[in-house]
């Protein structure tokens, strides 16, 4: 008959054991329309909790969709499986979300651009509209012709608030100059087509257009491979994209998607979970312009200069970036 003493030491043992299970978290991850490997807005989000597994150790699931419908179905089956907390990447998976969330309010759910109201929703929110500034104003600054382009993947406001944001910024380096807008479409299928993206790129060369910035996913990699192609510059966008083509990605327009998802795994797992929106601009990293190895030929000291200088007046408030989100408009 085992003694009191060895009882004791397995009791405590099994308490030990499911404190540690109980501190464990179990992530989960559901892309976008594009896939994991988009090597734009979802791949940062991988990265992000690739970045998380590999300092914690702490594995994630993840899922991506094919049809809207599998949204709602996979963060379901997730929740039902005890995953916490569950991400959703991408402004379409707000309603999924949201009717989950309603059903698991245990479970903690974040949501990345778009705003879900419910107790148990963390929902991060960019300031693309300053970031896109930046890359206006580089792109207009890199143009020989005066005509520069934008491409957007699905036409909803929070891509047009990229591509006035990046007008805006255009317009404050060369008020006469001329930008070609066009966007891929208006169903998911616009994040996936990059023949159609080198397409309309194509097109806006043929204008005169000798620099193009692309918001459209997975869409982007024809847009970039068709500057590549012409002799002409590319933006990348949401990843740094510079590398994609050495000398042809003029910049690329970051979002900090990644930090957004590494910290949101953190904080679960430090018990250190919040609730309620995050809005990431210039001033807390949350968007920048790429300068690296891949693209530092194609940006000289003044350009950086002017660029850095805009993005401390931004900052500080003596720049004001309108927001077409805020109201439908690219006034300014």
């Amino acid at each position: 008959m085992p003694s009191r003493k060895l009882i004791g030491s397995t009791l405590l043992g099994l308490m030990m054991c499911t404190a540690a299970v109980a501190d464990t978290i179990k992530p989960g991850i559901v892309y976008d329309f594009g896939g994991r490997n988009d090597r734009s807005f979802n791949q940062a989000a991988y990265n992000g909790a690739k970045t998380f597994q590999e300092r914690t150790g702490i594995a994630f699931r993840d899922f991506e969709i094919q049809s809207a419908s599998q949204s709602e179905q996979a963060m379901r089956n997730f929740a039902r499986r005890g995953l916490n907390p569950i991400i959703a990447i991408g402004f379409s998976q707000a309603g999924a979300l949201e009717r989950v969330a309603k059903e698991f309010p245990d479970t903690d759910f974040a949501i990345i651009d778009a705003e879900v109201n419910l107790p148990n929703v963390r929902s991060v929110l960019f300031q693309e509209e300053q970031g896109s500034y930046l890359t206006g104003m580089l792109a207009a600054m890199a143009s020989k012709t005066g005509k520069v382009g934008f491409i957007g993947g699905m036409d909803i406001p929070l891509i047009r608030k990229f591509a006035c944001g990046y007008e805006q910024g255009v317009k404050a380096v060369d008020p006469k100059a001329e930008i070609f807008i066009n966007m891929t479409g208006t169903t998911g299928s616009a994040w996936t087509d990059p023949v159609k993206g080198g397409e309309i790129a194509e097109s806006q060369f043929a204008r005169g257009a000798d620099v193009v910035f692309h918001a459209a996913g997975a869409t982007g990699i024809g847009v970039l491979q068709a500057a590549a192609d012409k002799g002409k510059l590319g933006i990348g966008v949401d990843s740094n994209q510079n590398y994609l083509h050495p000398g042809s990605v003029l910049t690329s327009m970051v979002k900090a998607v990644d930090v957004a998802v590494d910290s949101a795994l953190e904080d679960a797992k430090n018990d250190q979970w919040t609730n309620g929106v995050q809005i990431l601009g210039l001033n807390e990293n949350g968007v920048a312009y790429a300068l690296d190895e891949y693209n530092e030929k194609l940006i000289t000291p003044e350009m950086k200069e002017k660029v850095e200088k805009a993005k401390a007046e931004i900052i500080s408030g003596k720049i004001k970036v309108h927001d077409y989100m805020k109201d439908g408009t690219c006034t300014y």
